[in-house]
């Protein structure tokens, strides 16, 4: 046995790669490298652009998902 306290292979990451949202121990690819690049980016850009909560607005779901309207107890189908 040796004595070398190094954590398993399969535990080590590049941070970089961590990042990325990679699988420890794996050998990536260019165009793997460079698809968990890209989606990064468009997690970070979904994230900067989601909208702010609606003051005043309705509670619950969005009423036309279900095919109607309600206003004042009054349901209005389309």
């Amino acid at each position: 046995m040796s004595d070398d306290l190094s954590p398993p292979f399969s535990e080590v990451q590049d941070p970089e790669l961590a990042r990325l949202g990679a699988a420890p121990g794996k050998d990536l690819s260019p165009a793997a490298r460079r698809a968990l690049e890209e989606a990064a980016a468009r997690r970070e850009a979904e994230a900067a652009s989601a909208l702010p909560a609606e003051k005043g607005g309705r509670d619950g779901p969005e009423p036309t998902r279900f095919g109607d309207w309600e206003r004042k107890g009054v349901a209005v189908d389309f």
